[in-house]
């Protein structure tokens, strides 16, 4: 991996994790609920947890989907793909001599 991608991910890793703290603030503030620190961290962290299996949760039921319509979406393009092959004739030059 070059420096610029090591670079790419620890800044995508970095904006990510802010993301989530800050999701995590507002969860606590939308709970209403007055914690002291600790208690507050102990809050952010099951919050950071708990969505971490949320969205893993999230991205399985999406590859899942996407696995279930991939091959009518193959079987589609293979249909358009032979039409377009149909319609070549062999032997015409893709230009037209004047």
């Amino acid at each position: 991996m070059t420096p610029e991608q090591r670079n790419l991910m620890r800044q995508r890793e970095t904006m990510r994790r802010q993301i989530m703290t800050r999701d995590a603030d507002a969860a606590v503030r939308d709970s209403g609920l007055q914690l002291n620190p600790q208690e507050r961290a102990r809050f952010e962290s099951r919050y950071i947890q708990e969505r971490r299996k949320v969205e893993q949760s999230l991205r399985k039921q999406i590859e899942t989907e996407r696995q279930k319509e991939i091959p009518a979406l193959i079987q589609q393009l293979r249909k358009e793909f032979q039409l377009d092959e149909l319609g070549k004739s062999p032997g015409k030059s893709a230009a037209s001599p004047k």
